[in-house]
């Protein structure tokens, strides 16, 4: 899935240079392989503290291998804690919540995250196959769905705002 991910992701030449957002980070895998696809940053936003720990491990790995060119921060934080004082704009969004989060909650997000958003911007959503579509802000516009085996990955992408 991740491969297909990039894949899509590079050919859409959504990566080099990119200010990625990687939301319930886990492990920070998705963020920390676009930084090493040419992405210029990297916010990844993890609130457990153990998983938090190993996005830091994780991040710090790769912030040695892919040098100064690019940036790192991890964010001990809820997910819309972090969005309400973020700065932004993102172009790329990585947002894998846990799979019993609520779709009530799923579109707070979302709607937390629409100010943040650069003009093209895309926005992943990881999803079990079985969680309906995300409900998307104004804003934001579904441009794709693929499924892989349990899960299904939701893309968006951000109006501009003089459309």
């Amino acid at each position: 899935m991740r491969e297909s991910l990039f894949g899509a992701l590079e050919s859409a030449d959504a990566l080099r240079g990119a200010v990625v957002l990687d939301l319930y980070a886990g492990s920070g895998a998705l963020g920390l392989e676009a930084l090493s696809r040419g992405a210029a940053s990297a916010d990844l936003v993890e609130r457990a503290p153990k998983a938090a720990a190993i996005v830091q491990r994780n991040s710090d790995k790769v912030a040695r291998s892919v040098g100064p060119q690019a940036t790192v921060r991890v964010h001990k934080a809820s997910a819309d804690a972090f969005l309400r004082t973020a700065r932004g704009p993102y172009d790329l969004v990585f947002l894998d919540p846990p799979y019993d989060l609520g779709d009530d909650e799923l579109a707070a997000t979302l709607a937390l995250l629409g100010p943040l958003l650069a003009d093209g911007a895309h926005v992943i959503i990881e999803r079990a196959h079985r969680s309906p579509e995300p409900a998307l802000p104004e804003g934001l516009v579904a441009t794709r769905t693929k499924r892989y085996g349990d899960t299904v990955l939701w893309w968006a992408r951000a109006e501009s705002s003089d459309a």
